[in-house]
């Protein structure tokens, strides 16, 4: 491993940074992702831990890479205002996809109830989900629908917003359990088109 300190002038942040990931992708589908540290990283990603410090605040920072990215907040959704099931699907089917193209072996060691990033990520903090999260947006989307008549009115959107939140939870680590085998976007719209009938 490197020495502590800065990144030399000389180095490549993106590709430093692209390192650190590659990194941790590995780690996490040799050992898990309860098996994350910095010091791992930096031996694997063979860098300075000033240089992942250049890129990360710290183990979680790193972890949340993985979660984070993609701003649910402006996203463009093409299924109809009259089609909320659709709409929903499509909404968590971006994650979804960036969980799938990091691969199977990623997600099983990934989608662990330890994975602290993960808990945060798509949990509440006093009452919220965070701004830009899918399940912010999702309650944004179901607040609409409510407001045109499509969902009941005395309908608890936040904890709508929960369900939905677990049912796709669920479905991806029953894709998981399968090894990839389910239909995961099938069984997502079928589940929610149930749930929001």
């Amino acid at each position: 491993m490197k020495k502590c300190g800065r990144p030399p002038k000389k180095d490549n942040p993106e590709e430093n940074k692209e390192k650190i990931i590659a990194a941790a992708i590995a780690i996490i589908e040799e050992q898990g992702a309860d098996c994350i540290t910095v010091r791992r990283v930096c031996e694997k990603a063979d860098i300075a831990t000033g240089t992942f410090y250049y890129h990360f605040r710290n183990k979680d920072d790193l972890m949340m890479h993985f979660v984070r990215g993609l701003s649910f907040e402006t996203v463009e959704l093409t299924a109809p205002t009259s089609d909320i099931a659709g709409r929903i699907t499509e909404l968590y089917m971006l994650l979804i996809r960036k969980y799938m193209n990091l691969g199977i072996a990623f997600m099983r060691s990934f989608y662990t109830p330890d994975n602290q990033a993960l808990h945060t990520y798509m949990g509440e903090k006093d009452g919220k989900f965070a701004a830009g999260t899918v399940m912010a947006r999702c309650e944004r989307e179901l607040v609409t629908a409510q407001a045109e008549g499509r969902i009941p009115k005395k309908a608890d959107i936040h904890q709508m917003s929960a369900d939905i939140c677990t049912i796709v939870k669920g479905c991806i680590f029953e894709w998981c359990l399968s090894e990839g085998k389910m239909k995961l976007e099938m069984a997502v719209q079928r589940m929610l088109k149930t749930y929001l009938a």
